[in-house]
This record gives C-alpha cells, structure tokens and sequence, in this order.
C-alpha cells in the first residue's frame, strides 16, 4: 500500500509548476485526473517534440495521471466537473489569476459542500497585491526573485538551464498538501493552501538576501564559481576537460596545497591563507590551478582530489547524466508507458523500504474520458452528444 493509495486529486493545470505537484502526489500513490481543454489540453504537450514526438516538459510532470478533456467554460461541462469533486479530497490549480473563482472553484465557494476538500492555488504573485493579475512564467519570476542579478559571469546574468521557479512553487505546494492532509485526519477539516513563485523562489534566495541585507553589496556574478568560497568551481585541466572542485575549510586549503598542486609554500602566502583574501586574489590564484593542472589530465586531477578528501565533480552533459555509474549502479531507472512507447523515467528521490512509488503511463489528451464519464455514470450517448456539442 503506497501512502495516497484511496486519495483521488482533481488538476486543473498546466505548465510546470501544478503537474510538477500532482505528479509526485501521484508517485505516492494519489489518483489524479487531469482536466485539459478539447483539442489542445495542457500547453506544455506543445512545448518540443524531442521525446518521440512528445514534449520533454509534459512527459516529465504528468506520469501516472488521468486526462479528462472538458471545455470548462461550458455549463455541462461544470457538471462533470463537480461530479468529479464530489468525493475529491484535494483541487489543485494553476489558472490565470481569479479564474478558478469565476469556474465556482474557489475554496470558499466548495467548503460548505465539500468540508474536507484541500484547495491547493498556485500563482505566480499570490492572490492580492498590485502584482496580482501580472502574467508569470518561470523567467520572469526568476528576475523578480533576484535570482539573476547573482547568476551568470560578471558580464552577463543568466538563467538557470531548468524551471527553478515553477518547480520551487511545485514543491512547495506538494509539502503543504501533505501536511494539509496530516491536519485532516486530526480535525475531520480541508483547508485552502495558496503559493505563489515568486515567494517560493524568494525563500530559495536565503543566502544572497541575507549576505546583502542592509543595503550591503550583493554577492558577485561569478559563473560556475562560488562567489564568496574559493577556490570552488571549475577549473580546466591539461586534457581541455573542465574539474570542478570545492574547499570548505583551511584544513582542506593546507591539504590541497600540499597534496594536489604540490606547492607546499602556499599555504602561509599571505595572499591566500584564509578565504577571503583567496576570493580577493582569486585571478591569481586561479592561474596558479590552471599552472598545477596543465600538465595533468581531469582524470589524473580527480584521482589526486579523491586521494586528499577534497570534493570534485566532473561537469558532466545531458547524455553523461543518462548514463551516470551511480544511478545505474542504484538501479534508479525504469520504464514509464507513453502514447509514442516506453521512455525511461528516474524513480522519485527516496527510497522508501515499505511501498514502490507509482510509475504509471503518460496519459494522451483525452485518454480516460470516456472511462471517467462512464463511472461518473454518463451513457455512451450522454458521451457522444458531448462530444459532438464540444463539451468534451
């Protein structure tokens, strides 16, 4: 028995950041059923078509769902959809800022008949304030969170490569439906749980915050580099492969002047014998790495970091980290079922000992409406006349 088994999730979603929350909801156990428009359903199945034709960002979020299309707009169609909330415990949604209030899905209008329904909403600002009705995709909140003044070279910002923001707020929102759920099984109550990116990704940004807090100066542009720890970042060896490292501690600077640049000297060189003045003279210190390095292969700089304790990494591609030793070795692979064949999926983070996570099929648009429908107990010629009538 997998924790949510019996737990029946109503999504109204899209994007990243609600499917990235149901999905794991639906890794436990949850049986989610997904509500898309007719014909286009959830815009992310648009995005590429890189995974034998469907969408990296939709395969990744959306396994182990149900989809049901309704055009919601429609007052048969909000039928349906109060027939599925019936014996729902949890509503997500992720729609444009008061349009779930308009469908007659805000909490406050679903507690009365529904006590223990969870309404998780999730925005990109939160449901008030003058940024309310601000569109919000996961670049813009990664600007408004400050998360690109501190990222990228010093020339430049830069994003991060993956939707840091929407799966912040997907985070977030998943946690708290949890602990939403631990609530009602002691008051018998749901509750309303509202997040927004833009403070998920605020809370993300603890560190820089508080390094400039008082107006003091922020921390650095400083790449693949840490900007206020060194050395620890990347550093090219003499084969043109790229090493990262890290030092945390004078105990591991000694060590690494000792035993990996074997230049001894440098540890009482007042230009680096503490991590300040190493960061204050990092160009420097950086040429006499690259110097130590260039007659070394990544390979032969790592075999010496390991040999000392110091943390390395190697900077790996996309089709390195698809065949990553440890993740094979860990068996954290398997197969997923989608409309294109099997693809590979990584079991969620956690190995828990009592329960398999679920790892169901990517869904087609559409697939289990007819099913639904039937349960919910519509005719196969209820079924055709919504169809023809667009409800569906």
């Amino acid at each position: 028995m997998r924790p949510l088994d019996g737990i029946k999730v109503i999504t109204l979603e899209h994007a990243i950041a609600a499917p990235f929350c149901t999905r794991q909801l639906a890794d436990l156990g949850a049986r989610v059923i997904k509500v898309e428009r007719p014909l286009t359903g959830d815009f992310a199945r648009g995005y590429d078509g890189r995974v034998s034709g469907l969408a990296s960002h939709f395969v990744w979020t959306n396994r182990s769902k149900e989809s049901i299309t309704l055009d919601v707009k429609q007052p048969a169609a909000r039928e349906v959809l109060m027939a599925l909330l019936a014996d729902a415990d949890i509503l997500v949604q992720n729609l444009a800022p008061g349009a779930a209030a308009r469908l007659g899905l805000s909490y406050e209008r679903l507690q009365a008949d529904h006590p223990r329904l969870i309404v998780c909403d999730i925005s990109g600002y939160g449901d008030d304030g003058p940024y309310r009705d601000k569109k919000a995709y996961d670049l813009l909140i990664q600007s408004e969170a400050g998360f690109l003044s501190v990222t990228g070279g010093p020339d430049a910002p830069a994003k991060a490569g993956c939707s840091i923001a929407d799966i912040s707020a997907g985070m977030y929102a998943y946690t708290n439906i949890l602990a939403a759920l631990m609530q009602r099984e002691r008051t018998g109550a749901g509750t309303r749980i509202e997040v927004s990116m833009l403070e998920s990704m605020v809370e993300w940004m603890g560190y820089p915050l508080y390094y400039a807090i008082n107006d003091q100066p922020p921390p650095p542009r400083a790449a693949a580099a840490h900007a206020t720890i060194f050395p620890y970042g990347p550093f090219r060896a003499g084969d043109g492969k790229t090493v990262m490292l890290g030092l945390q501690n004078e105990r591991e600077w000694k060590t690494f002047c000792e035993h990996v640049l074997l230049q001894p000297e440098l540890v009482n060189d007042v230009r680096f014998d503490a991590n300040p003045r190493r960061v204050e003279h990092r160009d420097a210190l950086t040429r006499i790495v690259t110097e130590a390095f260039s007659s070394l292969t990544a390979t032969q700089v790592i075999e010496r970091l390991e040999q000392t304790g110091i943390a390395s990494a190697q900077m790996n591609e996309m089709k390195d980290v698809w065949n990553h030793p440890q993740l094979a070795a860990r068996e954290r692979w398997t197969k997923v079922a989608t409309p294109a064949g099997p693809i590979p999926a990584l079991l969620p983070p956690g190995t828990p000992g009592a329960w398999q996570p679920r790892m169901d099929g990517v869904p087609a648009l559409g697939e289990h409406t007819a099913s639904i429908l039937d349960e919910l107990g519509y005719t196969p010629a209820d079924i055709e006349r919504m169809r023809a009538e667009q409800v569906i």
